[in-house]
């Protein structure tokens, strides 16, 4: 996600990090030369002239823009979704937290180093709190079908013995039925009224629901046709624009064309990376920074002094 202040002035043109130009910038360099080839040809084509009035420019540019931005506005209500899950899912895992401190009544006082020893005798407090940030990771990873390190750091060895053997895109599940044992093993050994237990499963089963929506939005995107038909209609659009307006606008044509291009081509590109909001584009949300903000919560809950430093922006990119 991009992270910066509003330019103002000319540098709002000078601006690429972040810009969906990068993305069009070989079809609006192509689209800008053919405007250039038909400016200096007149709009003829090996000595036949082309003739096409701006009238069925004007029918099909206005449903064309219509639809586009009819598509965007999905795209981004996928891209919003996706960060009031990830916003829920913040929110469950302090509740959870605050719940396995306040309402799980053990004798020892809380020490967050418990959770690297033996699953046996550590703290079930501190093993469910660092599971939770284990499970912010796991999703993390399996929503950008990724793999790294941050899920073995949060849990027991012998529990990260039992999800190697498990695919990477299912530790999240895993980590959520260790939570559900652990759980039901502290109200069989009474150190939970069990009316207590049921609102913290609520609250287990809320962030469970929350990885289940955002592998929704994942595994189904727009359908592939509605996006094809844009596509198509809009490089068709802008490509046959040039002889529509060089009659009319003459040495301006490219211009013109070059401004209608990048409004179409980046809209349609646009809604491709908001389709996806899980990715490692520049504009996708900022899956590590919230999973550190959970890591800092859960942390300062457990009063644990290696608490890490928020992620900050490189190259004004949040990632």
């Amino acid at each position: 996600m991009i992270v910066r202040e509003r330019p103002a002035g000319f540098r709002l043109f000078l601006i690429l990090r972040g810009s969906v130009l990068q993305r069009i910038r070989v079809s609006l360099a192509f689209n800008t030369l053919l405007a250039v080839l038909v400016t200096l040809a007149h709009g003829s084509l090996f000595s036949v002239k082309i003739t096409l009035t701006p009238i069925p420019f004007t029918l099909i540019g206005l449903p064309l823009a219509i639809f586009l931005g009819f598509r965007n506005n999905t795209a981004y209500a996928r891209y919003w979704e996706g960060r009031k899950l990830w916003g829920e899912l913040v929110i469950q895992a302090r509740t959870l937290a605050r719940q396995c401190l306040g309402l799980l009544q053990l004798p020892q006082p809380i020490d967050p180093s418990q959770r690297v020893s033996d699953m046996r005798v550590s703290d079930v407090r501190v093993r469910m709190v660092h599971r939770a940030i284990a499970y912010a990771h796991a999703l993390r990873l399996q929503l950008r079908g990724q793999s790294g390190p941050e899920v073995q750091r949060w849990v027991t060895p012998q529990e990260w013995e039992s999800l190697r053997g498990k695919p990477a895109g299912r530790h999240a599940d895993a980590l959520m039925l260790s939570m559900g044992r652990d759980l039901g093993g502290c109200v069989r050994r009474g150190e939970i009224d069990p009316c207590l237990a049921a609102a913290m499963d609520t609250t287990l089963t809320r962030m469970q629901a929350v990885a289940a929506s955002c592998e929704r939005i994942r595994h189904t995107p727009m359908p592939f046709s509605y996006a094809l038909l844009l596509h198509r209609t809009a490089y068709m659009y802008c490509f046959l624009l040039p002889f529509g307006l060089v009659d009319i606008t003459g040495f301006m044509t490219p211009f013109v064309v070059a401004i209608v291009a990048y409004t179409f081509f980046g809209l349609d590109a646009l809604g491709d990376e908001l389709e996806e909001p899980f990715g490692l584009e520049s504009n996708d949300l900022p899956l590590d920074t919230i999973c550190r903000g959970i890591e800092i919560s859960l942390l300062e809950s457990l009063g644990d002094p290696d608490v890490p430093a928020p992620l900050q922006p490189v190259n004004y990119q949040l990632t």
